[in-house]
Order: structure tokens, then C-alpha cells, then sequence
């Protein structure tokens, strides 16, 4: 076991998304997870059905308890649904873990359409968590809410990850799987340099959690002193393969398979 990732993010009642999802795919990668659970919901296949937020100070200190003692090699946030959850975030990070890599998921909304951050949080992430991210791994509608502007074509993909990074995230993850066509590109942009992933489209309804679960598999190779394009080509062949291999659980967007391991590069 090697890297130790800490991961602030919501609990999902399904097991496909959030912090289940989060662990299942750090330890696929053979890192070791640490957790900090911002809130729980009532969720399956077919969607979100209720939510109950953890109080901001008992999400601090579990985040407190845990670098105090075990420490972490990189930390990943996904649900964070209030500006007062993302500023106690922000605070406990920079007072404990400061130099540390950081992956942010900017997760929004949920596959079945239910919002998992509050509209007027959206300025608190932009502002207070974006300049601390080695990396932020954006969808296209959540790049055009932060953005404020469409994202349709490869060239407003780019557009949007230098406008990201004009707020201070290090580097951006633009994952296109939105775009329509047969084919799903991702564009890994820093600064100087733009890595195009390009693969054919998986046709599945497995797809739940995918986006957790490349940031945490991400993270995951950071924690374990991989370089970011290679951590980021890893993580997307372990989603990949996880799709490829699901069990076909539930009437919705059903999970992946996170047992499925892949080479480390």
C-alpha cells in the first residue's frame, strides 16, 4: 500500500458515487484512504432523494483528526455544498496541509439532476478553493458555471481550463464526455501545455460516480509521486476498464466496477 489520499466529500447511500466510490478507487490503486464525510444522502441508481449536511465544524475536525495523526500525500474534495462547508475546507487545509497536492472535484449536480451545492456557494468555490488546486477536474456544465460562458467544441474546452486557471487552479482536468459524437476527449491543460486524451465512447449506463472516482484515482497517483499527466492517464484507464467490467446494478445509472485494477504505469 502507498500513498495516503485524504478525501472531503459526500456519502452516497448507493455505493457508486462519493466517498464510497472515493475509497473503493484509491485502494484499487493500491493508496490508502482517509476520509472526512461532508454529508449523507438517500441516493441509489435513480437519483438523490435526501440530504443531510454534517455541521462544518464536525467536518474540520475529522479533517483535523486525521492529518494530526495519519497525515496525507494528497487530498481530494468532492460534495461540498455550502460556502461555509468549502471556507472550513479551505481553512483546515491551508493550517495542516498547505504544500500538499490538491484534486478538486467541483461536483455540483448529480446524474439524476439534484443539486449537490447551493448556487450561491458557486462564487466561495471559484474564489477560496480554485487557487489551491494542483488540479481541478471540471464537466463541461460545471466548467460553464464557473466560467460563465457555453462549452461546446475543443476550443471552448481549452478557453475554459486557461479562464480556470486565471482563478489560480495549477491545472485542469477538462473531462469532454458531454460532447456528443462517438468518440469522449479529455484535455489535461497547464500551463504551456495542452495533453488530449481521446478514446471511443463506452455505450453504458454504468456510468455512476465516474467522475469521483477519476479524481480519487487521480489523486491517488499524486500520492504516490506520479507525475500529473501520468496519474491522470492511469486514472482514466482504471474508469475505463471499471465501466467496461460493470456488474449492471440498479434501473438507472447504475455502478461501476471498482474491484477492477489496471498496470501502474
Amino acid at each position: 500500500m502507498n500513498g495516503r489520499v485524504l478525501i472531503v466529500a459526500g456519502s452516497d447511500s448507493g455505493g457508486g458515487a462519493g466517498i464510497q466510490a472515493d475509497i473503493k478507487a484509491v485502494t484499487a490503486m493500491n493508496g490508502f484512504a482517509a476520509t472526512a464525510i461532508t454529508a449523507l444522502t438517500a441516493q441509489n441508481t435513480l437519483g438523490v432523494h435526501g440530504v443531510v449536511p454534517v455541521d462544518p465544524a464536525f467536518i474540520r475536525q475529522q479533517i483535523e483528526v486525521v492529518l494530526g495523526d495519519i497525515g496525507a500525500d494528497a487530498l481530494k474534495t468532492g460534495m461540498l455544498h455550502s460556502a461555509e462547508v468549502i471556507a472550513t475546507v479551505a481553512a483546515a487545509f491551508k493550517a495542516q496541509a498547505k504544500d500538499v497536492p490538491l484534486v478538486v472535484d467541483p461536483v455540483m449536480v448529480a446524474k439524476g439532476g439534484h443539486r449537490l451545492l447551493l448556487s450561491e456557494a458557486e462564487a466561495a468555490l471559484r474564489d477560496t478553493l480554485l487557487p489551491m488546486a494542483t488540479l481541478l477536474t471540471p464537466n463541461l456544465p460545471e466548467a460553464e458555471v464557473l466560467v460563465g460562458f457555453p462549452v461546446r467544441v475543443e476550443a471552448d474546452m481549452v478557453r475554459a481550463a486557461e479562464k480556470l486557471m486565471s482563478f489560480g487552479a495549477h491545472a485542469v482536468l477538462m473531462k469532454g464526455g458531454h460532447l456528443e459524437g462517438d468518440r469522449v476527449v479529455d484535455l489535461l491543460v497547464q500551463q504551456g501545455s495542452v495533453d488530449r486524451f481521446e478514446d471511443a465512447r463506452i455505450p453504458s449506463r454504468s456510468t455512476h460516480g465516474t467522475g469521483c472516482t477519476l479524481a480519487s484515482a487521480t489523486a491517488a497517483g499524486l500520492a504516490q509521486k506520479m507525475g500529473l499527466r501520468d496519474a491522470v492517464a492511469r486514472a482514466r484507464a482504471y474508469v475505463r476498464k471499471a465501466i467496461e467490467t460493470a456488474p449492471g446494478y440498479g434501473q438507472g445509472h447504475g455502478p461501476l466496477n471498482h474491484a477492477v485494477t489496471v498496470k501502474i504505469a
